[in-house]
């Protein structure tokens, strides 16, 4: 494991058996987490970013799953070798998960106050009488007023955006090493998004946490993220710092994703999209899968697979034009023009940090 890393997962390689066949669905990812670091997983959907995730809580359908390869280590622990009896003692105490949609997440029989003071009493061994005044406390902490009437009523009787601070008092409650927010605002508006993205953060700080954060969102990655990796076809192809993946992307996946963020000054017609699909992981393309959307496609890249060329100490990416003999290729002005956006973001996000 490298230094200062809580977790490092190792070459996992993941695929789940279907009626069609069989789905590689991550082919050897590859990523620490560091210590107190927020690492944001961006990639359309179906790269592989929760599969990634899932399997590190072991929440993936055994049935139909196959690890083929690969290593998770937490601490001094191989997760991939644990137990289902060992995985529930490290689940929801050392490692915690928010999901998408809180309504499926959430018990519709039980109150939320027990759902929130059920880890408590499982892991913290509390009793029910000091679980309840915990559940209360993080009730108030996460901004749900009137905590003490809402600890006894129902999820249907929450908001989308009170539910999910149901879900982040619930995931929190045992105070977990490491925080997997699967996510986590997708379903909310965008003024409900950033209180949660605030909260978030406040109780990240507080409580030292280490987050891995999957979003599709770019502009979320630059409000909350210190390095992002980026997924495609069930791979990581960049990864780096946040600065470093807005200011200075190497691949043209990740150009392409910069692109089509949309600004406030754009008209309707400037909405830039990655031409093509991403490839069907049933039968994976022989080369890089995303050459066939790549208008910087060289030759080799229809034939051989790139491996992950060193850009800097913090930054890699698997492309072809990476390589010393490949021809020099600008990053896009549609791309430069995207930056300016994030700019005042990134920079209130590093003003925000140094206070």
């Amino acid at each position: 494991m490298a230094i200062n890393s809580i977790l490092s997962v190792k070459d996992l390689t993941i695929s789940f058996n279907t009626f069609e066949g069989e789905v590689n669905a991550v082919r050897g990812v590859t990523f620490d987490l560091k210590e107190g670091e927020t690492l944001a997983l961006v990639g359309e959907s179906g790269s592989g970013k929760s599969v990634s995730t899932k399997a590190i809580t072991q929440l993936l359908p055994q049935r139909h799953t196959t690890i083929s390869k690969g290593e998770i280590w937490y601490h001094d622990h191989d997760l991939l070798k644990k137990s289902s009896k060992e995985m529930k003692k490290i689940r929801g105490k050392d490692i915690a998960m928010i999901f998408q949609d809180p309504m499926t997440s959430l018990n519709p029989t039980l109150t939320v106050g027990r759902q929130i003071a059920e880890p408590l009493i499982e892991h913290r061994g509390m009793t029910k009488q000091a679980a309840k005044v915990e559940a209360i406390a993080l009730m108030r902490k996460v901004g749900i007023v009137a905590a003490e009437q809402r600890f006894h009523q129902y999820p249907h009787q929450f908001s989308g955006g009170m539910r999910q601070r149901v879900m982040i008092a619930i995931a929190l409650a045992c105070h977990p090493k490491i925080l997997i927010a699967d996510e986590p605002t997708t379903a909310l508006d965008v003024t409900i998004q950033a209180q949660i993205i605030d909260l978030l953060k406040e109780l990240q700080a507080e409580f030292a946490t280490s987050t891995i954060f999957i979003t599709h969102d770019l502009g979320v990655v630059a409000n909350i993220a210190d390095r992002v990796a980026v997924m495609y076809a069930g791979k990581i192809v960049e990864i780096g710092t946040v600065d470093e993946i807005f200011y200075n992307p190497k691949h043209p996946y990740t150009w392409g994703l910069l692109a089509s963020m949309p600004t406030m000054k754009m008209d309707n017609d400037d909405l830039y999209t990655i031409p093509g699909s991403p490839p069907n992981l049933l039968n994976v393309p022989t080369g890089d899968p995303f050459s066939s959307r790549n208008m910087y496609a060289l030759e080799i890249d229809f034939q051989e697979e790139p491996p992950m060329f060193k850009v800097s100490e913090t930054h890699y990416a698997a492309t072809w034009l990476l390589h010393p003999d490949a021809p020099s290729i600008e990053v896009p002005e549609e791309i430069k023009r995207r930056n300016e956006q994030f700019v005042s973001i990134l920079a209130a996000k590093g003003a925000d940090s140094d206070e």
